[in-house]
């Protein structure tokens, strides 16, 4: 067996009975990652998402996690309290098949890096903006294997959007395009 390390587990959890809606932490999310920060509240750039039924008085927010550039074949119903969910209600990850966790105006994926910063916060905005408190930051240490921590490095925000810049104009265009940029100086 191979050499354990620690490693700390962040996490947000979401306590649904909490929940009303407000979109507080859409708009802290979006606010505090907006350049220059807290310059723009635009919700469509926030890195965590309510699921919202109105109807059936449900919000659950929903925190964006890997992109992928294909869809996934969940589509998988659930039956919650007599309601019925499929598996995209509740799924972080960004992929093609919805229009959420995408930069508006560049298409870029949009991550949630727990808003580690420098300074670090004590807890991510989404968390600290949630009056109601149906947000709460957990971190645990867990004991893993070296080899795997090691292949479990996660792509930087600058591998991801090469990587969507390749998926949707192909490698030669990127290629292209940074030459001639290149050439600008």
């Amino acid at each position: 067996m191979g050499e354990k390390i620690k490693k700390i587990v962040k996490t947000i959890k979401v306590d649904l009975d909490q929940c009303n809606g407000c979109r507080s932490c859409e708009i802290a999310c979006a606010a505090y990652h907006a350049n220059p920060r807290y310059s723009n509240f635009n919700p469509a750039r926030a890195r965590i998402r309510m699921h919202i039924n109105e109807t059936n008085d449900e919000w659950i927010a929903i925190r964006s996690t890997d992109y992928t550039k294909a869809e996934c074949d969940g589509r998988r119903r659930y039956t919650i309290g007599g309601r019925e969910f499929h598996d995209c209600s509740f799924c972080g990850t960004i992929c093609p098949s919805r229009d959420i966790f995408f930069e508006p105006d560049s298409g870029l994926p949009l991550k949630c890096d727990m808003c580690e910063s420098d300074p670090p916060l004590e807890e991510p905005m989404c968390v600290q903006i949630c009056s109601r408190n149906a947000l709460t930051y957990h971190e645990e240490e867990v004991e893993v294997d070296a080899a795997e921590q090691e292949e479990e490095k996660q792509p930087s925000d600058m591998d991801i959007g090469l990587q969507r810049f390749v998926d949707v104009y192909g490698f030669d265009k990127l290629l292209d395009t940074v030459a001639r940029m290149s050439q600008k100086g």
